[in-house]
């Protein structure tokens, strides 16, 4: 399971925690402008947008599960098991397959707006990228420095919600987490005041005591919950150190620890990686679960004229700095 958050200081930041049992050998991955993108069932991309992201690389061919692009706009896609429904083939709509969803996107789009007019005519499609690769079951959440959007293919059809939170989890479906918000309105970050009762004398013993009710389990709900409260009560200076460092604080909230979530046969969901992307800079930094010491990789210092897609290996032992 995992969660996507959007911040806005001086700059807008996008990223998000991924969280599973296993991985991918998932890497940081640049595609320049002219990289090929080949399609199934639409049209290629042979010159786009270029972007940077986390991606499994299958060869060269990036399999992105979140990015950003050279214009700013960024997606990723969150597990969405048991609610997301592919379709088949339909004459007429853009065709396209899960996997190529966020190139398709973030190739031809600088604006959560353009997204929203190629929307009007996709069909997210039943094709895996290879038949020994799942379907991945996913919906998403698309950001610019403005506004974002939730896209979910269901039963019903191409579902696309505004985001007016900046974040997304897994499920249940995105209108239901929206609603559910309702149930903690009296959160709150300031200390509480007594409306149990005029007759019994009640005074606030701790610190925090205003968030008393807010989720603290590893549900994709309740983590939900948890990163829009402190996402939306979150403070921090706007020097490119104090946002990045609140951004990892922010997603820190929904961090899963080995051990918490067994997935049997001595396997547990843990936060393989946490990312953080300066969407403006095209600067993409990611923590990973053994790697505490932020790293940052820069889109605009490789060569996005170039051809083929550039990646790097996540740093994973943990780095630290001895003082003495």
């Amino acid at each position: 399971m995992c969660t996507a958050v959007t911040y806005k200081t001086k700059d807008h930041y996008f990223g998000r925690t991924l969280d599973y049992d296993i991985s991918y050998q998932e890497r940081v991955a640049v595609t320049p402008r002219n990289y090929p993108f080949c399609f199934r069932k639409v049209r290629s991309l042979d010159d786009h947008y270029a972007m940077i992201g986390m991606a499994s690389m299958a060869g060269d061919y990036p399999l992105y599960y979140d990015a950003t692009n050279e214009k700013g706009l960024s997606m990723a896609g969150l597990n969405f098991p048991g609610n997301a429904d592919y379709k088949a083939e339909v004459q007429g709509k853009d065709n396209v397959a899960p996997f190529e969803f966020i190139p398709w996107i973030l190739g031809q789009c600088g604006s959560v707006r353009e997204a929203r007019e190629l929307l009007e005519r996709m069909n997210l499609v039943n094709l895996s990228f290879r038949d020994d690769m799942p379907l991945a079951t996913l919906h998403w959440i698309i950001a610019d420095q403005k506004e974002a959007i939730t896209v979910e293919s269901v039963k019903e059809g191409l579902k696309v919600y505004e985001n007016l939170v900046g974040v997304l989890t897994n499920n249940p479906p995105f209108d239901y987490q929206m609603f559910h918000l309702n149930n903690f309105m009296n959160v709150s970050r300031e200390e509480p005041e007594n409306r149990f009762s005029d007759e019994v004398t009640l005074t606030a013993y701790s610190r925090g005591m205003g968030a008393i009710g807010l989720p603290g389990d590893l549900s994709s709900s309740s983590r939900f919950v948890k990163a829009v409260f402190t996402k939306m009560n979150s403070v921090s200076g706007e020097s490119e150190s104090e946002s990045i460092s609140q951004f990892f604080h922010i997603l820190g909230s929904v961090a899963q620890q080995r051990g918490c979530v067994h997935m049997g046969e001595g396997r547990y969901e843990i936060t393989r990686y946490t990312s953080c992307c300066n969407t403006d800079r095209g600067i993409y930094y990611y923590t990973t679960y053994e790697n505490s010491q932020i790293t940052a990789v820069d889109m605009h210092r490789e060569n996005l004229n170039g051809v083929r897609s550039v990646s790097y290996p996540l740093i994973q032992g943990q780095q630290i700095r001895r003082q003495n």
